[in-house]
């Protein structure tokens, strides 16, 4: 009802999501885990449809990645992936192969979403989720295979080796190397201890391996929105829009505004580090 917007809810997420969406008119739209609140919902599709609505609403193409709590309802991780994969103008998958991911002739820019998992014990400890071996093999695979696609091949010549299209890559959980950003520039605000695994996979030594990702975009940290370079990288927080568990009295919820530039001598990636703010209550 409308009296409840004055009250902090998940009404007033679903508004701020509309407004965002009216406000930038997208071509694209990301979602980095912690999509529900999985304990405080008893029917986790119902959920997911309330959530991700006004993406469907808008007719634009979208894809999740799962967090922490989205598991924690009526079903689990691979349940609530296929489920989105079946949603209206989702382009998520599970489990994706090489094949088809995009047509090499037109492949430009490379979305990787990955998933981070919620929690696991490691060495006999409780700790985050992290990405496995397998993945990181997986992504690194199919970097590879666009090795080349952006050759010139009207004017090719011996001393131009074959580039990859630029990537972004998205998943929930920051990977250790985040804490060190404490101690270096970065934009926006660092507000919580970075709430990472205890376990470091390889994550960023592949991502520089691999050349073509210029910048990484989490979640997790419920009130963290900076953006902060490792080794050529950005690794930027979404900033959090909503209003169950994310965000904090008195602070504007945001969202991440993403500007890919791709023409000839112009910045991959412009304004990466801005938020977008909207007044909303509370």
């Amino acid at each position: 009802m409308a009296s409840e917007f004055e009250f902090c809810s998940d009404l007033n997420t679903t508004r701020f999501l509309k407004r965002i969406i009216q406000a930038e008119n997208p071509d694209f739209m990301a979602f980095t885990g912690d999509n529900i609140f999985g304990s405080s919902t008893p029917d986790a599709a119902e959920s997911l449809f309330e959530a991700f609505g006004p993406a469907m609403e808008s007719r634009l193409p979208w894809a999740a990645v799962l967090g922490n709590h989205d598991q924690e309802s009526t079903l689990n991780r691979e349940e609530l992936m296929s489920l989105i994969s079946l949603m209206d103008y989702s382009v998520s998958q599970i489990n994706p192969s090489a094949d088809g991911l995009t047509n090499p002739t037109k492949a430009v820019l490379n979305l990787f979403f990955l998933d981070s998992g919620d929690e696991a014990v490691y060495q006999g400890i409780q700790t985050y989720g992290w990405i496995k071996d397998s993945q990181l093999h997986w992504i690194r695979r199919v970097s590879q295979e666009f090795q080349g696609q952006k050759q010139d091949h009207l004017h090719p010549t011996d001393a131009t080796p074959p580039t990859k299209p630029p990537a972004l890559a998205f998943f929930h959980i920051p990977i250790p190397e985040i804490q060190q950003l404490f101690y270096k520039e970065i934009v926006g605000q660092f507000q919580e201890n970075v709430a990472c695994s205890l376990v470091n996979s390889g994550v960023l030594q592949t991502f520089i391996s691999m050349g073509d990702v210029k910048a990484v975009f989490i979640g997790h940290d419920h009130t963290n929105d900076f953006c902060g370079n490792l080794d050529g990288i950005w690794f930027c927080y979404g900033g959090g829009f909503g209003y169950h568990g994310y965000g904090k009295a008195g602070w504007p919820r945001r969202a991440r505004i993403i500007l890919a530039e791709l023409e000839k001598g112009k910045k991959f990636l412009d304004g990466g580090a801005e938020n977008h703010y909207l007044e909303t209550p509370r």
